[in-house]
């Protein structure tokens, strides 16, 4: 056999040339990126040096990460090119493709492709047990950062070293256009790595020196008037894999489609595109997020929000005049009790110089509830600490999240209603995206759940619903926005480092008679 195959362009090309361990292929819709894959596999297997037989035996897996879209998808392509011809298909799972030919020197090829899809266990089990020359990971978007970190760990193992070993072994991926928040951009550096990760979750995500990621030129760019406004798309002369493609495929498949799906799908963007609708549709970044960090005002007290849970978080806001609100600073954890969480609040506070304010601590109202371990509540370990804190006066999600959206929507002498601090990375990428409604599929036809999907963004947007309940905003939208005379339901403002000094004052006063 002789493997006639031309890569659909020079990112392609180089892509096949690279002999790196872990090798990432991205780009548009009918770019060639899953052909050149299973193409780089055949090449492998004809690479591979022969055994003292005279046989070069390779084994592969190919990952996808559902079932339907495994046989639907990319087996389909694979046998488009590979057929029953070079050797039999196995239809039940494992999808397994044995390949045995001849080639021109004499010697055989020997190629085991199996086919995995990862929302069955069995499967990863599967992947987890196997002995591999390489593995292809089909549109990595959908695949977690652990899944392809186990991929590694199964490649080089086929065939042993009693044969020689592999030539070559390593894993290869390709996708569309992930979100931006994906760790695919994150390691090939496109985008950067958001603030909002942990350390150790930063570490997972360098990229070690014999990985390479190759991004493909965009099918078509956008055109803008004078003004910056989109008016359309034109090809662009660098799209690859353009021979194999009707003339006007291109334009026929963004008919219809919005800005956000062309991006990804077409222009090979990346976009913060959440699987899901956005809570806060009206949000923008460039007008609800300030361009320096905000500084707290002794002229207003602040109000911090706070939510409880495994994942407790706090925001801390000021209502500066009119209903103009600033938000100032996010303190978001993960696995901590309400101990810690209190220490660590406080710690925020002191490190930062902002322990001469006043503030309202405002909280989600079950945290009144008792733990089943004892007999505390969040509230009861938050006084304890010195924070007094009080419950929102309702846990309704319609109004708490009409609460924020009010403030989003709402213009201050020419000023947006709400101005957020850069450093709040957590909040802002729950506005864009991040805290949303999860789609559901329902008999063919997409829904979205009545309420916000809980992730690691709906702790930190919750908090801020308790910020605005306690500053006044859902009494606004339950009295229809009419102006009210009290801004909060908290009785007073307090400050947690004065709470000893003014124990100690009444004592003297106590001493002196005072009552």
């Amino acid at each position: 056999m002789k493997l006639d195959y031309t890569p659909p362009g020079e990112v392609a090309k180089h892509f096949m040339k690279d002999p790196s361990f872990v090798r990432g292929l991205r780009g548009p819709v009918g770019s060639g990126k899953s052909v050149t894959c299973c193409m780089e596999i055949m090449r492998k297997a004809m690479q591979q040096k022969p055994n003292d037989k005279g046989v070069r035996r390779t084994r592969w897996a190919v990952v996808r990460n559902t079932n339907p879209q495994l046989k639907t998808t990319t087996i389909k392509t694979w046998r488009d090119w590979f057929d029953d011809d070079l050797g039999r298909f196995i239809w039940s799972p494992p999808y397994t493709h044995h390949m045995n030919f001849a080639m021109a020197d004499k010697t055989v090829v020997e190629c085991e492709v199996i086919f995995l899809a990862l929302d069955k266990t069995e499967d990863v089990k599967k992947l987890l047990s196997l002995e591999l020359t390489g593995v292809w990971v089909n549109e990595a978007r959908e695949i977690g950062k652990s899944i392809v970190d186990a991929c590694t760990m199964r490649v080089g193992r086929f065939p042993s070293m009693r044969e020689g070993g592999p030539t070559w072994f390593g894993v290869i991926m390709d996708t569309n256009a992930p979100d931006e928040t994906h760790w695919w951009g994150i390691m090939s550096g496109e985008v950067p790595t958001p603030e909002y990760l942990t350390t150790d979750e930063k570490l997972l995500l360098v990229k070690p020196d014999d990985w390479n990621f190759y991004s493909q030129a965009g099918a078509m760019v956008e055109t803008l008037d004078e003004g910056g406004n989109l008016t359309g798309y034109d090809f662009n002369p660098k799209r690859e894999n353009k021979d194999n493609l009707q003339p006007d495929y291109y334009k026929k498949i963004i008919l219809g489609k919005s800005p956000a799906w062309v991006k990804v799908y077409v222009l090979n963007e990346y976009q913060a595109l959440m699987d899901g609708k956005p809570v806060y549709p009206t949000f923008r970044k460039d007008t609800h997020v300030a361009k320096e960090p905000i500084e707290p005002t002794d002229q207003s007290d602040v109000i911090v929000g706070i939510d409880f849970g495994r994942s407790p978080s706090a925001v801390f806001c000021q209502n500066l005049s009119l209903g103009r609100w600033t938000v100032f600073a996010e303190y978001v954890t993960q696995d901590m009790g309400a101990q810690r969480f209190a220490e660590g609040l406080k710690r925020e506070i002191a490190r930062n110089k902002w322990d001469k304010l006043t503030y309202r601590f405002i909280g989600d109202p079950a945290g009144n509830q008792m733990a089943q371990t004892n007999e505390t509540t969040p509230f009861m370990i938050l006084r304890a600490a010195g924070i007094k804190a009080y419950p929102a006066n309702t846990n309704d999600t319609s109004v708490r999240i009409e609460s924020v959206e009010a403030v989003i929507n709402r213009l201050v002498d020419g000023k947006p209603g709400m101005l957020i601090s850069p450093i709040c990375t957590n909040l802002i990428s729950g506005f864009e995206g991040g805290y949303n409604y999860k789609r559901m599929v329902y008999m063919g036809s997409e829904k979205y759940d009545e309420k916000p999907n809980k992730n690691r963004f709906s702790h930190v947007h919750d908090a801020l619903q308790y910020a605005m309940l306690g500053g006044g905003e859902g009494r606004r939208v339950l009295s229809g926005n009419q102006p009210i005379k009290s801004p909060t339901t908290v009785e007073r403002a307090s400050n947690p480092f004065q709470r000893l000094k003014s124990r100690n004052r009444m004592s003297r006063f106590d001493r002196l008679g005072v009552r």
